[in-house]
Parts: structure tokens; C-alpha cells; sequence
């Protein structure tokens, strides 16, 4: 199809130039359509075969183009000498005619090569940074010096292997993530798990044996139990956080009266380390959460804050309306986090203390947690601190829209 659009257009342009700038009569330009149609057909038929031949071959490009240009050539060549036999020019005429067709084949074969080299050379080039990608230098980059298919093709390789090192150092950075974590939960359930066995080998033995030892004993160990049980289920939620399998149970609620039943949970707490905290009215607009997964993340929010704030510290809770967003912040007096421990705050089993005492760090999966519900929600969570002065922990969650609160 392609080789006949080819043929008519050549006919076409041919014809128009014979009638409109020489002035052929209708009968040679009829003759000559003729002639030029046997002639073109019977030339693109052979030149077409040639060249499908050629590239049938184990023929490199640069020797491939090169071929095509001499067939090409060839093909003109010998339509300008049947044309000219056909015309009864002189042998005179017809040997310059022939050295001028064979001078100008040299000159094609010459353009030929020039272009397929350049071509060649370009490939050669993508060659051996796809190589050196497949033998894992991610840092390979190709240089792209043309703006035609081949530069777009050195560009497209180049985002690739820009994915590719990204997509490695993820997961090269998950795999570090992935030992931390085992790491830090073996380490959290052997410890217990010691203490347990230890105080149940002693009061099995008979090493201890009066009661009130033995009922401080039981109150540690259900202590212990309960701080496993804890860990436990903060792994499970974890898990169905990164299986995207969490189920969410979305009403309407107002922000303040979640709050309200945090912090009225950690009032004890609160005055026990003589902490004055400050809350919001409940007279809020409504946000459209799961209002026990919401509870939990502003459950671990206010405590974290009773926790790293010194006795006769303040914690202010406050929250804002920010149109389609309602925003939540947590902020305390405390000793705040080191700025180069921001970006790892919500990372899993991250820890204030370096001590690790579950006093302070808990299982250090909670801000892990409340990141993986607060998104789950549609919101975000970040932390602003500055070390010396404290702490202050933001949350925005949607707020119910008409649709929502019908749903």
C-alpha cells in the first residue's frame, strides 16, 4: 500500500511538472504517464525486493542504509539509461550520461555511509549503557546528542535507569527498614519473655514462696503480658495498614468531642506529672473518620506529650478550621527532637530515648501507626519542634461534606 502511494505520487508531481512548467502536450503526457508508470512499477517492484532481501540479512545497519541508497541509485540509473535508448542519443551522449549517474551513486553511497555511521554510532552507544545496566551500574547515564528517534530512545533510557536506581535504593532502604524492625521486635518480645520465665522458674522452684513476693511477682508478669498483647496487636495493625486491608467505619464526628474523650482519658495522667493541658471547645465543625482509629492517633499524640514534658510543663491542644480540612494540633514544653530526627519521627520503632525504656519509647510503632490511619483517612500528619522548647504535632483531617453526611 505504502509502495503504491509512493508510485502515484511520483506520477502525480512528474505529470504536474511536465504539463505546468514544460508545457508537454496531452499526447506526451500521455505517453509519458505510460512510460513512467511501467517504468516506477517495475523499479519499486525490483528495488522493493532487493531491499526486503538486504534486510533479511545478518547486514548491519551502517551496510543496510548503505545498500538502500545504493539501490536506490541503481533503480534511478537504470531509468535514466532505458530512457535514454529509448531517446536514440548519441553513444557520445549516452557514456557522459553514465559517468554522471555512476559519479552521482558514489556521491549517494558516500552520503550513505556517512548518515548510517553516525546512526550506528549512536546505537552502539545505547548498547552498552543498556550493558552496563544489565550488570547493575544504576549510575549509567547515555549522552543524548540528537533530537530525533534515537535521542528520544537515549532519553526514555535514561528515565529508565533514573527509575531503576530509585526503585533500588528503596528497596534497598526497606530491606535496611525490614532487619531494624525484626531486629527491634525480637529484641521487645525477648525481653519480657525472659523476665516472665525468670519470675516463673523462681516461683516454681520454691526460690520464692511468700505471698506478697509472689502477688508482685503475678502483677509483673500480667504487666508483661499486657505490654506484649500491645505489641501484638500494634504489629497486626501494621500489617493491615501495609496490605491496605485496614477497615474503616467513616461518621461524622466533631473534633472537639474526640478530643474531649482523649484528654479526659489522660487527665490522671496529666495531673500525676502536675501538667496543665489546655483544650478546644467541642463546638467544631464535623470530620467524616473512623472515630476509634481518629482516637487512637490523639490517643498516642496527648500521651507522647505527658511523657516528654517536665513536671509544670503545659500541652496545648487547639484545633482549626481550614475550609474542606479541619486541623488538629497537639503541641507541649518539652525537650523537643534533635532536627536531624524529624524526618524518622513517624518511621517504625523510632524511639525519643536511646535507652529504649518503654517508659518513654513504647514499641515506637505508634507515630508509625497514626501516620499509616491519619492517610488512610485522606489526611496528613507532620511535626514542627524545636529541641529545647518543645514539641507541636499536626493532623488534617476532611471535613464531612453534604454528600458525606447523607451517605
Amino acid at each position: 500500500m505504502f509502495l503504491l502511494a509512493a508510485l502515484v505520487c511520483a506520477l502525480a508531481i512528474a505529470l504536474a511538472l511536465a504539463f505546468l512548467v514544460f508545457g508537454m502536450s496531452g499526447q506526451d503526457i500521455g505517453l509519458i504517464s505510460l512510460y513512467l508508470l511501467l517504468s516506477g512499477s517495475l523499479s519499486l517492484a525490483l528495488g522493493s525486493g532487493a531491499a526486503f532481501l538486504a534486510f533479511r540479512t545478518s547486514l548491519g545497519i551502517r551496510h543496510k542504509v548503505a545498500l538502500a541508497g545504493a539501490i536506490g541509485s541503481v533503480v534511478a540509473l537504470v531509468n535514466v539509461l532505458v530512457t535514454a535508448l529509448v531517446m536514440f542519443l548519441s553513444s557520445h551522449d549516452l557514456a557522459l550520461l553514465v559517468v554522471l549517474s555512476l559519479f552521482s551513486l558514489i556521491i549517494s553511497l558516500f552520503f550513505s555511509l556517512t548518515v548510517s555511521q553516525r546512526i550506528t554510532s549512536s546505537l552502539e552507544t545505547l548498547t552498552r549503557g543498556a550493558r552496563q545496566l544489565a550488570e547493575g551500574n544504576l549510575e549509567t547515564r547515555v549522552e543524548v546528542s540528537t533530537r530525533d528517534e534515537v535521542g528520544a530512545l537515549a532519553q526514555a533510557l535514561n528515565t529508565m535507569a533514573e527509575e531503576l536506581e530509585r526503585t533500588f535504593r528503596r528497596q534497598r532502604e526497606l530491606e535496611l527498614a525490614r532487619r531494624d524492625m525484626i531486629a527491634s521486635v525480637s529484641h521487645d518480645l525477648r525481653t519480657p519473655l525472659a523476665s516472665m520465665r525468670a519470675m516463673v522458674e523462681a516461683v516454681e522452684d520454691g526460690v520464692v514462696s511468700d505471698p506478697e513476693t509472689v502477688h508482685r511477682y503475678l502483677r509483673t508478669i500480667k504487666g508483661e503480658v499486657a505490654h506484649l498483647s500491645t505489641l501484638i496487636d500494634d504489629l497486626f495493625e501494621l500489617a493491615r495498614l501495609d496490605s491496605g486491608t485496614l477497615e474503616l467505619h467513616l461518621q461524622p464526628v466533631s473534633a472537639g468531642e474526640l478530643l474531649a474523650v482523649v484528654l479526659e482519658s489522660m487527665a490522671i495522667q496529666a495531673e500525676e506529672r502536675v501538667l496543665h493541658i489546655s483544650s478546644p471547645g467541642t463546638t467544631l465543625a464535623p470530620v467524616l473518620v473512623d472515630p476509634e482509629k481518629i482516637q487512637r492517633v490523639l490517643y498516642n499524640l496527648v500521651q507522647n506529650a505527658i511523657c516528654y514534658t517536665p513536671s509544670d510543663g503545659a500541652i496545648s491542644v487547639s484545633v482549626h478550621d481550614l475550609g474542606p480540612m479541619v486541623q488538629i494540633d497537639v503541641a507541649d514544653t518539652g525537650q523537643g527532637i534533635p532536627n536531624e530526627e524529624l524526618d524518622k519521627i513517624f518511621g517504625r520503632f523510632y524511639r525519643g530515648e536511646k535507652s529504649r525504656s518503654r517508659e518513654y519509647g513504647g514499641s515506637g510503632l505508634g507515630l508509625a501507626i497514626a501516620k499509616g490511619i491519619v492517610e488512610a483517612h485522606g489526611g496528613r500528619i507532620w511535626v514542627q519542634s524545636d529541641l529545647g522548647s518543645g514539641s507541636c504535632f499536626s493532623l488534617c483531617l476532611p471535613k464531612t461534606s453534604p454528600q458525606g453526611i447523607g451517605a
